[in-house]
């Protein structure tokens, strides 16, 4: 008996032995941790990276104290994605858990790949989308589009070339200097009020916005953390009516502002998931907050509210004449399905198909693009890169996911809508089975 009870003490504490030689897994707030500082660590080397951080202050110091060399950093990431433990069966039963182990996961595969670019690696459209993404984009020849040009054709009074042509046709509908702000205004109240019964936001959340020129895009969120954000408008170019509300919307309710704010209330403050104090731009995370912001106008403005709106409100407010309102809606209804066409012009832009002025004419035929406002984009691209896919593909993948859950009825599409911003859903998670390949 006593041989018996000493051979089961020897296997115990063989056992032990081994569990205690077997490295503990890394807890989850401790990869998250690593993984934020990865991030500062990349911006000291790419002053576009870091679009957000209201993390400990202390972190961002370190990293413009130390300025960690990339192979130093990418080392570290390597070694991190390979700590990501295993989903216990405990946490499965929590669907955002498993979201948030994918998330980062998948988030390091994309700053890997930032650095390796940083280092001088050379990649296509495609591959570069897709690695720091999540996404791929369809690719569309030039008839695709054509359905689409000969409407607008039709649509457009007099002759000559069709781009000329929109751009005169447009004229009539650029905002007043004088009177941009308070059109703004007016488009973000209503765009606030709409979203409002749909998401429980902090009681003290704000924006400010600023009016800037000099930059490669049209408007920005920088958000601020506390629930803060700024907005800027860039006044470069000429601001047209419709614009108002697609900015209002995609910078602000319910678009960046409110997605930034989200995530800031239920990810860290409720759960504690530091790694959502911080926003890499060239990351999967680009195309959630891109695509739902785009989405987002059509959530607020569902059918034919938004003509409405800006019929009866903007127009007026402007100074305008809203008897040609539903043209011009008809046109930029039409415009939009040109969307693609600005992925093609990036593609063969950045794989050297094109040079600056073969991808300018491109715009003007394909995308309804003026040359000084072409210009302007391929400067985008110049900065952005394959980012441009995060608007479009990014608004249909968000779309069909949202709508394959709620079908089209608006307080159902609201709350799917609302539950997609609040979680860390990649784009790959987006996909359902009829969704574009």
């Amino acid at each position: 008996m006593r041989s018996t009870a000493r051979m089961i003490t020897v296997v115990l504490l063989a056992a032990a032995l081994v569990h205690a030689r077997q490295p503990q897994p890394i807890p989850m707030n401790t990869i998250a941790e690593r993984y934020v500082k990865l991030v500062l660590a990349v911006g000291q080397h790419d002053a576009d990276y870091v679009d957000a951080f209201y993390g400990p202050a202390e972190w961002k110091t370190e990293a413009e104290r130390r300025k960690v060399p990339l192979p130093e950093i990418e080392a570290a990431a390597g070694r991190l994605i390979a700590d990501i433990p295993g989903v216990s069966d405990a946490d499965r039963r929590d669907e955002m858990v498993i979201l948030r182990h994918d998330y980062l996961k998948r988030q390091l595969e994309a700053l890997l790949t930032r650095v390796h670019m940083l280092q001088g690696a050379k990649l296509t459209f495609d591959e570069e989308s897709e690695a720091l993404y999540d996404a791929v984009a369809p690719v569309h020849p030039e008839s695709y589009f054509a359905d689409a040009l000969k409407e607008i054709d039709r649509l457009l009074p007099g002759d000559g070339p069709i781009v000329d042509r929109y751009d005169a046709f447009r004229q009539t509908f650029i905002i007043p200097s004088n009177r941009l702000a308070r059109v703004f205004d007016r488009a973000i109240a209503e765009c606030r009020t709409r979203t409002l019964p749909h998401v429980q936001l902090p009681a003290s959340e704000s924006f400010t916005v600023e009016y800037v020129t000099n930059k490669p895009w049209s408007g920005y969120n920088w958000y601020q953390g506390n629930y803060r954000s700024l907005i800027q408008v860039n006044t470069d170019l000429p601001i047209y009516i419709d614009r108002a509300v697609d900015l209002a919307c995609h910078e602000g309710y319910p678009g960046h502002h409110v997605y930034n704010a989200l995530l800031e209330q239920r990810l860290v403050r409720d759960r504690g998931w530091v790694e959502f104090t911080i926003y890499p731009l060239f990351s999967p995370q680009s195309l959630i907050a891109e695509g739902t912001a785009n989405y987002g106008i059509e959530v607020a403005f569902p059918g034919d509210e938004r003509a409405a709106f800006e019929h009866d409100v903007l127009y007026p407010e402007a100074g305008l004449n809203p008897s040609q309102a539903a043209v011009y809606a008809r046109v930029q209804a039409l415009v939009d399905r040109l969307a693609y066409a600005g992925n093609e012009a990036a593609r063969k832009y950045l794989n050297g198909q094109f040079d600056r002025k073969q991808a300018t004419a491109w715009l003007a035929a394909y995308a309804m693009t003026s040359p000084v406002r072409a210009e302007q984009r391929t400067r985008f691209f110049d900065t952005y890169r394959s980012y441009v896919i995060n608007y479009n593909l990014g608004k249909d993948l968000v779309k069909q996911y949202v709508e394959s859950k709620s079908g089209t009825q608006p307080a159902k599409r609201w709350d799917e809508f609302v539950r997609l911003l609040a979680s860390p859903r990649l784009p790959s998670g987006l996909r359902v089975s009829s969704g574009p390949r």
